[in-house]
């Protein structure tokens, strides 16, 4: 069995709505965030990764681990997961996509589909935790 795909994710939530991201040439969402360069810790992968999709800077005396999930890897063989490690934290700056992101989107529950397997899971425990609106 492979190792998992290690990446980092931001959980941005406003009005029971979640920020997600959509790359080129990608058809589902996923949590803004993305994989761990050698060497990196949690922050510094969150830190980096969000200041090249988003043009934000998190504020890293914010940052607020929210759980780890693990599910099939969308878009890889049978087998392959991947484990975002999640985490809360404040910004500043002005949200627009950048690098391989195409588009910033709000989703609530009702969106569930339309992310991959990780962020289905991650929409189910935010709405079970009231912080994800139907």
């Amino acid at each position: 069995m492979p190792e998992p795909i290690d990446k980092i994710a931001w959980l941005h939530l406003h009005n029971g709505q979640i920020l997600s991201t959509r790359s080129h040439g990608k058809d589902r969402y996923y949590l803004p965030g993305g994989k761990r360069e050698t060497g990196e810790t949690d922050q510094q992968t969150l830190l980096r990764e969000i200041a090249e999709e988003l043009t934000v800077a998190l504020d890293p005396a914010s940052l607020e681990y929210a759980g780890t999930f693990e599910a099939p890897a969308h878009g890889h063989p049978a087998g392959v997961l991947v484990r975002m490690t999640c985490y809360y934290a404040r910004y500043t700056g002005t949200l627009q996509p950048a690098a391989e992101i195409a588009e910033i989107v709000w989703l609530s529950y009702r969106h569930r589909a339309q992310v991959s397997a990780v962020d289905q899971l991650i929409f189910d425990w935010l709405q079970g935790q009231g912080m994800l609106a139907e």
